[in-house]
């Protein structure tokens, strides 16, 4: 089929058309002269990252006590230099957006705010090589809490055969490690790429683990699609959920200008060896679930529990009529 030449001349004017809603709707673009950080090298970033933590189960193959240091040595070299470009892009983008908003009157930045040309007051890259750098110093502490993560899945789940099929396959894992790993550089400071982190594994897992939650070892996701715990969040030792549960907030207060008030303790804090099961919804800052209490699929929680509870909805009646004429029968599930 022969291309219309006529119809492809109509291109130009579309270009035009799309740059110039890039004025009229400014938020949804970044056209200024300071690099935000860039989306495909925090990707490398964790796949680099994961590698260290799980030696011998990703890319590289053929590992052992004889060349895992010097390909282990290899990849923290890489790290440092990639994330002290990447982490002083977000401070020195923070600070920025900060001191427009604060020229304009705000407490916080708005989506405008984005684009401004960069500020030259403080040396960023050394910042971000020292964030970088105490940021990979945890690394080793940071492998034994997953060890921890992974005996709980094994321990867990009757269906596992093996540690492999758990690092291999469970979405759980993946997403708690990423967790864990943007949970660090939250802690430190760093604006922007936790959340990058964050929601990049959520698009691969299902799980929205806010790098702000707080989460104690041996914890285990079960199945995972859905699952959501909030910012604000604090999860103890030896806790359990299934598919579908959520951590979230009640409401979202707002400051007299009508803003949400950024900060608060939004989401409940769940004690250690707790079992919250599946669609179960936990909702408050000031909803506490004891520890060793069990929540029980489909319920609605948005009260503190007390340790050692266990919460089920009533058991519903099923319903069920045949296709040939006969009584309804009502059954107990």
């Amino acid at each position: 089929m022969a291309t219309d030449l006529r119809l492809k001349e109509q291109l130009p004017k579309l270009t035009q058309r799309i740059v110039d809603t890039y004025r009229e709707v400014p938020a949804t673009n970044y056209l200024g002269h300071c690099p935000l950080p860039n989306y495909e090298s925090i990707i490398t970033v964790c796949e680099d990252l994961k590698e260290i933590l799980y030696p011998g189960y990703r890319r590289r193959e053929n590992l052992h006590f004889g060349n895992v240091t010097y390909h282990v040595g290899d990849l923290i070299d890489g790290l440092h230099d990639k994330l002290t470009i990447q982490i002083g892009r977000a401070l020195r983008h923070s600070l920025a957006a900060t001191q427009v908003a604060a020229a304009a009157g705000r407490r916080t930045p708005s989506l405008p705010d984005a684009v401004q040309e960069c500020v030259d007051e403080a040396d960023f890259e050394a910042l971000g090589q020292a964030k970088a750098v105490e940021f990979l110093e945890q690394i080793p502490d940071l492998r034994r809490v997953l060890a921890t993560d992974v005996k709980a899945a094994y321990d867990g789940d009757p269906a596992v055969r093996n540690l492999e099929e758990i690092i291999f396959c469970y979405p759980g894992l993946e997403a708690v490690t990423i967790h864990r790993l943007a949970h660090l550089l939250q802690r430190l400071s760093v604006p922007l790429i936790p959340r990058m982190m964050a929601e990049w594994a959520h698009s691969r897992t299902g799980i929205d683990l806010h790098p702000g939650a707080t989460i104690g070892d041996h914890f285990f996701i079960d199945h995972g699609t859905g699952v959501v715990v909030g910012e604000t969040c604090e999860i103890g030792s030896h806790v359990k959920l299934y598919q579908g549960v959520t951590l979230g907030a009640v409401s979202f207060p707002t400051d007299a200008e009508g803003q949400l008030v950024r900060g608060a303790k939004r989401h409940p804090t769940i004690g250690d060896r707790v079992v919250i099961y599946a669609n179960a919804t936990v909702l408050g800052g000031a909803t506490v679930i004891g520890h060793d209490s069990v929540i029980g699929s489909n319920v609605w929680i948005t009260r503190s529990i007390e340790p050692h509870t266990t919460v089920v909805l009533e058991k519903p009646k099923l319903r069920m009529r045949g296709e040939a004429p006969s009584p309804e029968a009502d059954y107990q599930i």
